[in-house]
């Protein structure tokens, strides 16, 4: 359990860094708004291209809480192993925002104003939660060994294909509320997100059922 523990800690950790690190150096680096999000959106993708290669066969590479919740309610994960991913993957997430900020020589705690809020962007990140645990379910049953670019490549699409730019993963958003940079969201905002999240982590799982007997 503590290698796993770690395993999601540094995944994480390394996602968060990927996340706000690269949102900040491509804010800092161009006033284009569209190629500051290629910027993001490609780090992403391949950072957890690589995070899920190597992590995988420790942890399962979940780095995300309602992945996590998907997986107990699949019978793959008993509720305290649960517990214990979803505070390695919160805590790691807090501490790569501290670390990302230092590494950039911005103030090391900080809170969001960036304002992601209304239906749209709500709806928006239940259809982003479904499909990345949709498509890990169906990877998962028919092809494992391309799951690290089955995710990876389905967040570098839905940074774009997303009005909310895809956050999908509660602790990515708990974490991205305590950077005001340009991965940012408005603490006030990510509740309704985490709802929003969870709640299409549990409507992929149904959905895939019947698809993955």
């Amino acid at each position: 359990m503590f290698a796993r523990a770690l395993a999601e800690a540094i995944g994480t950790f390394f996602l968060l860094v990927a996340v706000i690190g690269s949102g900040i150096m491509a804010e800092s680096s161009t006033n284009d708004i569209a190629l500051a999000l290629l910027a993001n959106a490609l780090a992403t993708g391949a950072a957890l291209v690589v995070l899920i290669t190597t992590l995988g066969p420790v942890s399962g590479a979940h780095f995300n809480p309602a992945v996590s919740l998907v997986m107990l309610l699949r019978g793959e994960l008993r509720s305290s192993e649960m517990a214990v991913y979803i505070a390695s993957q919160i805590g790691a997430g807090l501490l790569a925002v501290l670390v990302t900020h230092f590494m950039f020589a911005h103030s090391l705690l900080q809170f969001s104003t960036t304002s992601r809020t209304g239906l749209a962007q709500y709806g928006s990140e239940f259809l982003a939660t479904f499909g990345l645990v949709f498509f890990i379910l169906l990877g998962v049953r028919h092809n494992a060994r391309a799951v690290p670019w089955i995710v990876g490549l389905y967040i570098t699409g839905a940074y774009w294909f997303t009005s909310s730019t895809s956050f999908a993963n509660p602790a990515v958003t708990i974490a991205r509320s305590f950077t005001d940079t340009f991965a940012g969201i408005d603490p006030g905002h990510a509740p309704l997100f985490i709802v929003m999240q969870i709640l299409g982590a549990i409507a992929a799982w149904l959905v895939a059922k019947p698809l993955t007997r």
